[in-house]
């Protein structure tokens, strides 16, 4: 088993999941026919942004908050190649943090149902004159709390 990309603590809430499906287009094939590697993270902001609008924490409801959100980590684990028309599935998982960051790991799986990558992203908080917030913005703490105390699911 592969060590898992975040530490999950026994009092924090369960992940929260939602996924995507989409074929891989020519233009982000190689002349191999698969995938280019380099487009494995716009395969994760698919997941990415499914997951900010169904759970009301996508780029824009954090930017009316006042909260930037850019990548600061990105990170991905290679296992099978996609190739050109596979219709592929992207899995994310958002882990619960007290930081404030948006932790999130993605699975990509390829038409046979076989995982094809995996990885993770970190996004950290920052107010818009592009400085860190130490600690959670309000808006991201309630919805923390919710998720903790079982009202997101």
């Amino acid at each position: 088993m592969k060590k898992p990309y975040f530490k999950q603590n026994s009092t924090d809430p369960a992940p929260l999941t939602g996924s995507v499906k989409r074929c891989i287009r020519f233009e982000e094939v190689d002349m191999l026919t698969i995938a280019w590697h380099g487009h494995y993270t716009s395969f994760f902001e698919d997941a990415r942004v499914h997951l900010g609008q169904r759970y009301g924490l996508g780029y824009m409801d954090l930017f009316g908050q006042g909260i930037l959100a850019p990548i600061k980590t990105a990170h991905v684990d290679f296992i099978r190649p996609l190739k050109f028309m596979d219709e592929i599935t992207i899995q994310g998982i958002l882990h619960y943090s007290e930081a404030s960051r948006i932790n999130s790991e993605y699975i990509i799986k390829n038409p046979q149902g076989k995982i094809a990558a995996t990885g993770y992203t970190v996004q950290m908080m920052l107010n818009t004159d592009y400085e860190l917030h130490l600690t959670q913005p309000e808006f991201y703490k309630r919805f923390c709390d919710q998720w903790k105390a079982g009202e997101i699911k």
